[in-house]
This record gives structure tokens, sequence and C-alpha cells, in this order.
């Protein structure tokens, strides 16, 4: 075998192992959103990770496979309210495990949210979350799911739709341990409408009430709280991007 062959075969062989390799560790682009765990600022400003993986800014090639979709279908501001009304009273369910490498958690939706609740099993049944990972942790703090840099999750934001969740604020529903809530947008967003494809649980042990009426809390962890203390402790990077990626795989259980 010539010397030639054998650095093609060599290179080759080195260009399909980091191709099978590059979903199994961190993004590394997408790394510009700030995080902060200082009661005195947000919880984050969204300017480039969830930014630039929403359907404003999907690549041609995942909007060409998505094209035989119909477009009136897609869940948007206008269709919301009555298509969550309608999926609601479909599908009444209330509890959803999240499963992860580290454990599983039982989240139970609050009825008096319907909105936030239809949509979160909107997505669990249509297994957007399993091509999520929990993509922030910020120790003591809360651990945040719902994104990642996977093109096939943002193929499926692209088939579901590009829109926000009204609030839902209920009184005496706090940030208190385990509460889960929506994420939202910081700018422009006077409204605090929610984002509706990530969600956070809070972790710390005195809650994160300098959050209280800026998110809708839609549920809370009823089972598996330690799981959620050994995702909120795995080694991160300096934007809380864990180390090592967290697969999400989340069933509707009733």
């Amino acid at each position: 075998m010539s010397l030639t062959r054998i650095v093609l075969k060599y290179s080759l062989f080195i260009w399909v192992f980091i191709i099978s390799s590059c979903e199994d560790t961190q993004s590394t682009k997408n790394k510009n959103t700030q995080f902060t765990n200082d009661p005195s600022k947000k919880v984050k400003t969204e300017s480039g990770l969830k930014e630039s993986l929403t359907t404003d800014t999907v690549n041609p090639q995942i909007e060409q496979s998505a094209s035989s979709k119909d477009t009136l279908s897609k869940i948007t501001n206008d269709n919301l309210i009555e298509f969550m009304t309608a999926y609601g009273a479909e599908n009444p369910e209330t509890l959803v495990e999240i499963s992860t490498r580290l454990g599983s958690f039982k989240i139970r939706l609050y009825q008096k949210t319907p909105i936030h609740r239809a949509n979160f099993i909107y997505l669990v049944n249509e297994g957007y979350f399993d091509e999520t990972f929990f993509y922030r942790v910020a120790k003591n703090f809360v651990i945040q799911g719902g994104n990642s840099d996977r093109n096939q999750m943002a193929l499926k934001r692209f088939e579901i739709g590009d829109y926000t969740v009204p609030q839902e604020q209920v009184k005496g529903l706090k940030h208190t341990r385990g509460a889960v809530a929506l994420s939202k947008r910081w700018v422009d967003n006077p409204s605090n409408r929610s984002t509706p494809y990530e969600f956070f649980v809070v972790v710390a042990k005195n809650g994160a009430h300098h959050l209280d009426g800026e998110h809708t809390i839609f549920g809370k962890v009823v089972e598996g709280m330690d799981v959620v203390d050994k995702i909120s402790n795995v080694p991160v990077d300096q934007s809380e991007w864990p180390k090592k990626n967290i697969f999400i795989k989340a069933q509707v259980i009733q």
C-alpha cells in the first residue's frame, strides 16, 4: 500500500471519529448567553444561546426537510389559546417523568395554569424534549432544560411553531425549591410571556423568590428531587453548560 493511500485512510478514520463524537460533547458555539444567580440580577439574558436556535435561524437544509409539513398546523401567537385550550381538554394529564443518565424525577403540572400545562404536555407528546439537554446548571440555584445544539431540536421547533405563552400568574405559587417554571425573554417582553420550549427547576433550599412574579410556575417536582440535586452538582464550564451533556427523555405518566 502506498504512503499516499495510508495517509488518506488514516485521515478518513480521524474525520469519522470526530463526526460521530460531536453530539456527545458540550457545544462550543452558542455560548455567548450570560447567566447569573445574583438575586439582584435577571436569571439570564437570552442574547445568544436561545436566539441562535429559534426557528428564525433554521438552516436551509432543515427548512427544506420540514417544507412538507402544513404551515397552517404550526402554532402561532394568534392560534395558541384556541389550540391549547382544545388540546388541554383532550389531554388532561398532569404527571410527567423526566429521565436522564443521572436518574429520573416526576413533575406534577398545575390545572390552574391550563395553557402552560397543555403546552408542556403537547411538547412531551411531540417528542420535543427528547432532542434536548439540561443545558444550564447553576449550582444551588436552578437547572434549566429544553434546549440543545442539535439540528433535530431546531427542526422540531421549526415544525411546531414560533410562539410565546401568555403569563398565567397564580396567587400563592412561589419559586420555592422544586418549583417548575418556563423561561422568558427579558427584552421587549413587558407582559412576561413565557418561551414555550425551555423550563427550569428551582434547586435553592430557600427558593428563588426574587423571581416571583417574573415567570409562570406551572408545576412542581413531586418525586426524585435527589436526582435534580445530582444534576445541579455536575461539572460545568464558564457558561454553566455541563461538561458532559445531560440528555432528556420525557414521557407523560398520567
